[in-house]
């Protein structure tokens, strides 16, 4: 191509209108579509396919959509900015430890948090599994398999849309803190849609879409926020929305009184998100002293 040619095609896509919205919308409308096509291929593919071959094409799709997402493939014009948006970098293995240490520990914050409010409130079994049931896969070993796919399929597809091509560009422009409210009220919405979704779990997906954006900022980097994400959901999967790796049987304390086991879930909570905040705080350290690849990119 010439240079004519080429420079025409950049003023052009310079000048369209796509190109002359404020990057806050431009990020919103990106992150929301990504997700929302992505993640619906895997039920797509679970009712169509069925088990294991689902699982197949998920993966496959899944490696495609990592390897675009993250810069590679056509347009050759966006690489850099997908690339940007993915957070594409390396982590030290320091970052990688304190990363792993906030990722685990905000699945164990959320799950606690469940388990909190429905010691305050009645466990709403019904809302938990509308939507849920797994009876049409004939084995126990193929239900497993089907909720860790279910989790690794949201925990990529939502963070690289949400904390990657809506937080990053708004991170950009106007900082951390509104990136990082912008991106969880879209998430919270985005799961509004649910049955389970009762007013007490708002607050709590609410600040899991905090916690998971302070993990993306903080690092430079998506993965530890998929890693959690891909935790907390396969405990979502399983226990609450599933029932496969059993049932939420305690009363509330409205019936029993704060007992043992109450005080034990509230000191995991805080202790737990006291962890988080520490692991975020020390991966904020670490970029700001030695950035990385991803904090540059």
């Amino acid at each position: 191509m010439s240079d004519g040619k080429r420079g025409n095609r950049v003023a052009d896509r310079a000048s369209s209108p796509w190109s002359k919205l404020p990057v806050a919308p431009r990020a919103i409308i990106s992150g929301l579509l990504l997700t929302l096509a992505a993640i619906n291929a895997w039920p797509l593919l679970l009712l169509k396919l069925g088990m294991p071959l689902a699982a197949f094409g998920e993966a496959a799709f899944l490696g495609l959509f990592l390897w675009w997402t993250s810069g590679g493939g056509p347009p050759h014009s966006t690489e850099a900015a997908r690339a940007t948006a993915f957070r594409r970098g390396n982590l030290s293995s320091v970052q990688w430890f304190w990363g792993l240490v906030g990722a685990f520990f905000f699945a164990a914050t959320i799950h606690s948090s469940i388990v909190l409010l429905f010691r305050l409130v009645p466990f709403p079994v019904a809302a938990f599994r509308h939507g849920y049931d797994l009876s049409f896969i004939a084995s126990q070993p193929l239900r497993w398999l089907a909720i860790v796919f279910s989790a690794i399929s949201a925990g990529i597809c939502e963070e690289i849309g949400f904390r990657g091509y809506m937080q990053r560009p708004i991170e950009q422009r106007h900082g951390a803190l509104v990136a990082i409210l912008i991106s969880s009220l879209f998430f919270t919405a985005l799961h509004l849609t649910k049955a389970w979704a009762i007013p007490g779990m708002v607050p709590i997906v609410f600040g899991a879409g905090v916690l998971l954006g302070l993990l993306a900022w903080s690092s430079g980097s998506l993965i530890p926020g998929i890693i959690g994400h891909v935790v907390m959901d396969i405990g979502l999967f399983a226990y609450w929305w599933t029932g496969i790796a059993g049932n939420f049987t305690a009363r509330t304390i409205a019936v029993t009184g704060v007992d043992g086991p109450f005080l034990i879930a509230s000191a995991v909570c805080v202790t737990s998100l006291g962890i988080v905040l520490l692991a975020t705080s020390r991966l904020r350290d670490l970029l700001t002293v030695v950035p990385s690849e991803s904090a540059t990119g």
